[in-house]
């Protein structure tokens, strides 16, 4: 599992910052209009940016990749850029909604993982639409209170009588894949699941509703739902909500299931036609830089997908902790990708919340 990051100062912040060469007078002055998740535009690394740069940033958070294509198509104007993972960039990448990357004006586009660089999320039709900036894993997640002998997998989720009314779910049509592993074995192309077996895992989520005290959007409606003692076993976000709960005294597990767990990865992509590029490029090489490597690693706990800037603000026992060292542990992930028929998989996942 990805373990809790420790969580690095904004003197750190900023001190990554004049390691990246921006700690200069203003260049691009304007304002940046953001549509991203929580964590990736915290004050203790976007303020010294600003600093720098002259660029005020904007936030509107969401709790579901789902939202991005949504909200851009409802009107895309609203922002600059967006940080979806690679299983929605290529929707807004086929659906004209953001602008080819000049990797040309990204000073450390090389130092980026390969495997990232060359994911078919970031790249389309020969240009590259998405900056790689974070990575990780949705593991499941337990309080250590609540289980005397602890999990190794879901299925217990249907089973265990103790659990009734004390399990949460991310609201995100990503719960199909682990459902469909559970089902159909781990190797199954969940990405491709035929309308059959779209069914059988809709009923299967459906069986489990009376088990499920809510389905989660945002990484504090769950600590709250821990907190509060309403829940016992969740999915998460890995490394982050279980940082958060830390925080406040209460002990969470991460593990990785034996139906195996999600990889993911988010990209920075610049919204078509926005009016502040200039301040956009300098938000897409301040993310890969120090200021931001550093910065989003130390408020969320996930892994950064620039190794070469992340030595120089983590020690090594961190920087192994977060599998920044040995790549191999995201291959034996099911790394996210955009679904063959990504309209029956959100219709699934809305069947299941609208079942009584």
């Amino acid at each position: 599992m990805i373990p809790t990051g420790t969580k690095l100062s904004a003197a750190v912040a900023a001190a990554a910052l004049a390691a990246a060469g921006l700690a200069a007078p203003a260049q691009a002055e304007g304002e940046l209009n953001v549509l991203t998740w929580e964590g990736y535009t915290d004050p203790s690394f976007v303020e010294p940016f600003t600093e720098a740069t002259g660029c005020e940033v904007t936030p509107t958070y969401v709790g579901s990749n789902d939202e991005f294509p949504a909200k851009l198509a409802g009107g895309g104007g609203v922002y600059d850029l967006v940080s979806p993972s690679v299983d929605t960039t290529t929707i807004l990448m086929k659906a004209g909604l953001v602008e080819e990357i000049d990797t040309g004006r990204l000073a450390r586009w090389d130092e980026l993982y390969e495997q990232f660089r060359d994911h078919v999320g970031v790249n389309h039709d020969g240009g590259v639409y998405g900056v790689p900036f974070t990575w990780g894993s949705i593991p499941f997640m337990y309080r250590a209170d609540m289980f005397d002998t602890a999990p190794t997998g879901i299925a217990g989720l249907w089973t265990d009588e103790a659990l009734a009314g004390k399990v949460s779910l991310w609201d995100d049509k990503t719960n199909i894949y682990i459902v469909a592993r559970m089902l159909f074995g781990a190797d199954i192309d969940v990405y491709d699941l035929s309308d059959d077996q779209l069914a059988q895992v809709r009923d299967k989520l459906i069986e489990l509703k009376p088990n499920i005290r809510k389905f989660w959007s945002t990484a504090g409606e769950l600590v709250n739902l821990y907190a509060n003692g309403e829940v016992a076993i969740s999915n998460t976000w890995g490394g982050y909500q279980s940082a958060l709960l830390a925080d406040e005294g209460i002990e969470t597990i991460e593990f990785i299931p034996v139906e195996k767990a999600d990889g993911w990865a988010d990209a920075w992509q610049i919204v078509k036609g926005s009016p502040n590029e200039d301040c956009a490029y300098e938000w897409l090489n301040y993310a890969i830089a120090p200021g931001g490597q550093c910065g989003v690693v130390g408020v969320t706990g996930y892994s950064g997908s620039n190794p070469v800037v992340l030595r120089e603000c983590l020690d090594e026992a961190t920087f192994e902790a977060l599998n920044q060292a040995d790549f191999k542990y995201i291959d034996g992930l099911v790394l996210w990708e955009e679904p063959a028929r990504v309209d029956a998989y959100i219709n699934t996942w809305n069947a299941v919340k609208a079942a009584q």
